[in-house]
This record gives structure tokens, C-alpha cells and sequence, in this order.
């Protein structure tokens, strides 16, 4: 066995990327469609994000909701995909050390902005469905801004320890992380140290947060639902749902993507290990391509910003 000593000698001053390790071509057949994904993603969320600056109509506390998430979706995709493209169209599989790490904390701190700020979302529909009179009152601008800075220091305070754990462990002579992304996992695996509190620190934190998250989600919904359920009106039932449609489909798509990445990790021996690789580049892309989409068909008032945007160019 080499002695520690021996492990100290050669630290990693960089890594090297290999995706999918087992299908070397599934690169060249994913780059183009990738490629379109990801201009679908920087395009579709930037007009959305313009749409909203400049449409005075759209100047409320949902829109701002639905920017601070497209903002994060664009964070994400930014952070992720150019490196995917860049190793699968110019083979650029090196990542310095300090930039993986970097990476490693965006990829989990605005995944879990993500979900908190749906969760915020969740909870603008209620009071909108369940406290209609008290709508104006409650879901202000200053609610928005409180809101957000709770979103970016809850993620931020609890996902800051998950890079640094990381960071101090000893890399000793290997470098090449088998995935296409700076995963905690695949990166500290690397290490000649003990990683159990690294691991069990990320899981812990992972599942309380997203989890709290999407317990409020679903009781708000609860909510909303049976206060709907008591509206008599006709064509009342239908109008309220399809209002708080676009919400569900983008938890739904956030929720699907992640849950199914979850079990393929879970479930290593009976998938290839290339699998959980791609699902969680798509995880990265097909959300933020989808997300400002769906919002544009099915909200009447971003469909008629976004047409005037269109005429003035």
C-alpha cells in the first residue's frame, strides 16, 4: 500500500473530464441536439427576462417570481453546458482545480435556489387563491425583494461547507473524473481521504432543504385546490387551475427530471453508469429551455409582451 507521504508528493492541480466513459459516441450524437437545447435555453429566457424589464404591465410580484427563476435557470445552464459543449466539440477535458470546485457550488447551491423560490411561487398562488382580499397586502415588492434574499442566503449559507469539504480533501495522483460535470460525488471520490461526512453532509442537507421545499409545496396546492373546489361559478374551476397551470408544469418538469436522476443514482448496478451522466446534463438544460416556454404559451399577458417586444425590433 502507498504511504500517505507518497500522496502529498503529487497534489491534483487540475482535473479531466471523460464523459460517458463506457460510449465514447454518444458525444458526437448529442452535441448537435445539446447544442440547440442550450441556444433554445439562453434565447428563450433572455426575451422572457427583457419581456418583463420592459412590458410596465408585467411589473408585479409574479413576474418578478417567474425572473428571479428564469435568472437562476440561465446561472445553471451557463455554468454547465459550454463546458459539456466545449469537451464534445473540441475535446476540452481539462478543469482547473478551483473552477471545478466553483462549478460544484453553483451546480448545487441554484439547483436548491430553484426549488425554494417554487416554493415561493407556491405560496403567491395560495394567498392568491385562498386569501384573495389580502392579495395586494401580503405579495408585495418588498415581499419579492425579502424573498429573494432569503432564497440566495438559505441555499448559499447551507451549500457553501459542500465545495470547501471537498476542496481540503487530499487528491493524490488521480485526476480524471468520470462525468462530463464537477459532481460532489464524482470529484470527491477522487480523494485518498475518508469522504463519509462529505457525502452524508451533502445528503442531509440536500433532502432536508428540497424536501421542506416540496412539502410546502404540495400543502399549499392542497390548499388552493380545495378552496377552488368550493367555487361555484361556472367556468370558475377551470379558469382558476389553468391560472396556476404554467406553476405546476415547471414543478412538475424540475420535479420529474430530478426525481428520475435520484433513482437511476440509486439504482448504479442494474444502469449503465452513463445513464445518470446524461440525465443530469439534461437536468441542467431541458428545465430551462422549457420553463420560460411554457410561461409564454400559457400566460395571455407574457404571450402579448413578448409580441410587442417582437415589433419593435
Amino acid at each position: 500500500m502507498t504511504s500517505p507521504s507518497n500522496y502529498s508528493a503529487t497534489p491534483v492541480s487540475e482535473f479531466f473530464l471523460i464523459c460517458f466513459p463506457n460510449y465514447q459516441s454518444w458525444q458526437r450524437l448529442l452535441s448537435l441536439p445539446l447544442s440547440l437545447l442550450f441556444l433554445l435555453a439562453v434565447g428563450a429566457n433572455t426575451t422572457l427576462l427583457i419581456t418583463i424589464q420592459l412590458e410596465a404591465s408585467l411589473h408585479e410580484p409574479m413576474y418578478y417570481l417567474l425572473s428571479l427563476l428564469s435568472l437562476l435557470d440561465m446561472v445553471l445552464c451557463l455554468t454547465v453546458i459550454p463546458k459539456v459543449l466545449a469537451i464534445f466539440w473540441f475535446d476540452f477535458r481539462s478543469i482547473s482545480f478551483s473552477a471545478c470546485f466553483l462549478q460544484m457550488f453553483i451546480m448545487n447551491c441554484f439547483l436548491a435556489m430553484e426549488s425554494c423560490t417554487f416554493m415561493v411561487m407556491a405560496y403567491d398562488r395560495y394567498v392568491a387563491f385562498c386569501h384573495p382580499l389580502r392579495y395586494p397586502s401580503i405579495i408585495t415588492d418588498q415581499f419579492v425583494a425579502r424573498a429573494a434574499i432569503f432564497v440566495v442566503a438559505r441555499n448559499g449559507l447551507f451549500f457553501l461547507p459542500v465545495p470547501i469539504l471537498s476542496a481540503r480533501l487530499r487528491y493524490c495522483a488521480e485526476n480524471i473524473i468520470k462525468n462530463c460535470i464537477c459532481t460532489n460525488l464524482s470529484v470527491s471520490k477522487l480523494s485518498c481521504d475518508d469522504i463519509t461526512f462529505n457525502q452524508l453532509y451533502q445528503f442531509v442537507t440536500g433532502w432536508t432543504l428540497l424536501g421542506s421545499d416540496l412539502i410546502l409545496i404540495v400543502l399549499s396546492y392542497s390548499f388552493i385546490l380545495k378552496a377552488v373546489l368550493r367555487i361555484k361559478a361556472e367556468g370558475a374551476v377551470a379558469k382558476a387551475l389553468s391560472t396556476c397551470g404554467s406553476h405546476f408544469i415547471l414543478i412538475l418538469f424540475f420535479s420529474t427530471v430530478l426525481l428520475v436522476l435520484v433513482i437511476t443514482n440509486l439504482a448504479k448496478k442494474r444502469i449503465p453508469p452513463d445513464v445518470p451522466i446524461l440525465l443530469n446534463i439534461l437536468h441542467h438544460l431541458i428545465p430551462p429551455a422549457l420553463n420560460p416556454i411554457v410561461y409564454g404559451v400559457r400566460t395571455k399577458e407574457i404571450k402579448q409582451g413578448i409580441q410587442k417586444l417582437l415589433r419593435r425590433l
